[in-house]
């Protein structure tokens, strides 16, 4: 069924539709879904307690109004021990199932940078518990992200530093190259358990290093050639 364009249909308004800005445009990127895949680089899946050579990609979903690009990280409440997690964002111009690997690069609209902000504490909590993880993943604000930039403009980066500094130390560094499932994979993958659709958005995944945040603290990352991102705990 298709949205009526009249607003008055409406029962109650409806919300604005989650955008990311595309760098150097007044254009907005419209998403529709965010997948985060799960322990995605080698030394961030054994700090996690984790062997990386047995298990599959996993993934976990954030909501589309999760993502926040004023360059603010409002510290949220219940808990006390909030980690960073710095990601490669993939935003995707088409959809499909059952996508090939070797066509997977065809549906990628560009890139962009992310924070997966976590509940720790509560993510720990819900795993003892075996339960979902969305109230340690999924809270307002979690995804601190910057704007897309085209792949027609940078082409699918598949090398290059991917690091994040809180108050000027840096805490995780690795590369894109180290991504145990590759953005293709990934894509491919997901397309198998999800019809993909235009606007859904990936977060590919962190290196080692994650750990706590406090409020005034200051983040600094980037995907080297692909994006930079300036965000204030507060």
């Amino acid at each position: 069924m298709n949205a009526p364009t009249d607003n008055s249909a409406y029962v109650i308004a409806p919300p604005a539709i989650p955008t990311l800005p595309v760098v150097g445009t007044d254009k907005l990127f419209p998403i529709h879904r965010i997948y985060c895949v799960g322990r995605n680089y080698a030394e961030h899946a054994i700090e996690m307690g984790h062997d990386p050579n047995k298990e599959p990609p996993f993934f976990f979903q954030k909501n589309p109004d999760n993502v926040i690009t004023t360059g603010q990280f409002p510290y949220p409440d219940k808990s006390s021990d909030v980690h960073f997690e710095i990601e490669m964002l993939v935003a995707l111009s088409k959809g499909g199932v059952n996508i090939p690997v070797e066509q997977a690069l065809d549906h990628v609209y560009g890139y962009g940078i992310g924070l997966d902000m976590t509940r720790r504490d509560l993510q720990g909590e819900a795993k003892k518990l075996g339960r979902p993880w969305e109230v340690g993943k999924a809270f307002e604000a979690s995804a601190p992200c910057s704007g897309l930039i085209p792949a027609s403009e940078i082409g699918h980066p598949a090398a290059g530093k991917v690091w994040l500094k809180v108050n000027g130390e840096l805490r995780q560094q690795g590369d894109l190259n180290q991504m145990i499932w590759k953005v293709p994979e990934m894509i491919s993958y997901l397309s198998g358990l999800f019809e993909l659709k235009a606007g859904d958005v990936i977060m590919s995944g962190t290196p080692a290093g994650v750990g706590a945040i406090v409020r005034g603290d200051h983040m600094e990352g980037a995907v080297d050639g692909v994006a930079t991102l300036d965000v204030r705990v507060v």
